[in-house]
């Protein structure tokens, strides 16, 4: 017997969101993650149906670190070092 603790169902996991756009925009554009912040998908949406999306899915706003982290890791696949574009 292993004490690995059990693994989320689908419907379990964490959603993730990241707004990428200003708070006055018409549209809301978004990152929306399931499970994975690190894997992603970009979404654009009205204001009133993001609002709507967001209680649906009982997202968590990713905080600044969990995001340093994600662009961190996105540069290095991008540009060979982590961190560092050049």
């Amino acid at each position: 017997m292993t004490n690995q603790p059990e693994a989320k169902t689908f419907n379990e996991m964490t959603r993730y969101i990241r707004v990428r756009s200003e708070p006055g925009d018409k549209f809301v554009e978004f990152d929306f993650a399931i499970g994975y912040p690190e894997l992603f998908v970009e979404l654009v949406l009205p204001r009133e149906a993001f609002e709507i999306f967001c209680k649906h899915n009982n997202v968590v706003h990713m905080d600044s670190d969990m995001i340093r982290e994600i662009d961190e890791d996105m540069i290095k696949w991008r540009f060979g070092e982590r961190g560092h574009r050049y």
